[in-house]
């Protein structure tokens, strides 16, 4: 990744972790390493995440085109917000998708993972 990227890349996630939202920044952080965790990073250690999350970061990482509707409504039953759901899921994402690029460098360097 050229150094633009990744400065833009750092950027990005420092925003997205560390603004003040309606989830705090320690359960975003923990979303996130939890879901590049789950993406192949070998590089992170898998956080704790409250159990009325676990279900749904599981899908959102491996397998995000099967979330439905009904996942977002047991979120909201659960007593997360929209905004907060929203922040989880783009914390989510970011992890997810780190995992997978820290896997495929490490693939393209001829590292084992």
């Amino acid at each position: 990744m050229s150094e633009r990227h990744t400065t833009s890349t750092q950027r990005l996630a420092h925003a997205l972790l560390n603004s003040p939202g309606d989830t705090d920044t320690i359960t975003r952080r923990a979303v996130e390493e939890y879901c590049a965790r789950l993406s192949g990073s070998s590089t992170r250690t898998a956080a704790d995440i409250p159990i009325d999350l676990a279900n749904y970061l599981n899908k959102l990482a491996l397998h995000a085109y099967k979330t439905t509707d009904e996942d977002i409504q047991t979120l909201r039953q659960a007593g997360y917000s929209e905004d907060a759901i929203f922040e989880l899921t783009l914390s989510a994402a970011l992890g997810a998708g780190m995992g997978r690029l820290e896997r495929g460098l490490s693939a393209l360097k001829g590292e084992q993972g």
